[in-house]
């Protein structure tokens, strides 16, 4: 059971390197692919946040605390999270490369979301090999556009396909690394209610990187009609996925 917990998180993980193979087939001249890459993933990664990772909060917490109090704490620790995002994109040196540092900001915000999402697939797949399945499915169309997200901007903004690739590896094997984390020091120390302040402070630094970064980034671009299109596909992307879960 624990060698098929970290199969799955590792096949959960490393799909986020799907998104990023993207780089392989475009020209890099292109001036419509960082909108629409950028839109698109900025779509699927918001409403994760608000459709998926702030519910599971909630159920998490509602076990333990009333209504009240669940809404309270959500609401803390997504300002929590916002406010780690806006303290990580403070301090990255600019270099006057925008887009660099949109694509190193994304990648620790995903690291920071796919550590407790590891630990959430391989509790989950000891617990329950069916419903680990299921989380693993679901995670790895999530992690494709995130993949995205993180390949497109480093690529175009330092020409080099392998460096968005190990970007993109380091990100997706973070997920493997909450599992291993878990295994060795925290088993008896993850419960519901530690994943439930984790899962609403990765919503708030999703929201704040979707908005602030990958959503900002793509509107930057004056090319209005057509990441408001890919924004879009990103949204009916994220409402197909939901139907496996």
């Amino acid at each position: 059971m624990v060698l098929l917990a970290f199969i799955l998180t590792t096949i959960a993980g490393l799909s986020t390197l799907l998104g990023s193979l993207l780089i392989l087939f475009i020209k890099p001249k292109s001036n419509l692919v960082i909108p629409c890459s950028l839109s698109f993933a900025s779509a699927v990664m918001l409403f994760i946040s608000i459709f998926d990772l702030i519910p599971e909060s909630y159920n998490s917490l509602n076990i333990i605390f009333n209504n009240s109090l669940c809404i309270i704490y959500i609401l803390i620790f997504i300002n929590i999270g916002i406010i780690i995002s806006s303290l990580i994109n403070k301090y990255i040196p600019d270099n006057n490369n925008n887009l660099y540092r949109v694509g190193v900001v994304t990648m620790l915000g995903i690291i920071m979301h796919n550590i407790p999402e590891g630990m959430a697939t391989f509790i989950a797949t000891n617990s329950d090999i069916n419903l680990g399945l299921k989380m693993t499915i679901a995670i790895s169309l999530h992690n494709i556009p995130e993949g995205i997200s993180i390949a497109i901007p480093i690529y175009y903004s330092t020409k080099s396909k392998n460096k968005a690739l190990l970007y993109t590896f380091i990100s997706g094997f973070s997920e493997l690394l909450g599992a291993i984390i878990t295994y060795i020091f925290l088993k008896s120390f993850i419960n519901i209610r530690v994943l439930g302040f984790l899962f609403a402070s990765i919503a708030g630094i999703m929201i704040y990187i979707s908005i602030n970064d990958l959503l900002a980034t793509a509107l930057s671009y004056n090319h209005k009609t057509i990441t408001f299109i890919s924004f879009i596909i990103g949204i009916i992307f994220f409402l197909t996925t939901i139907l496996i879960k």
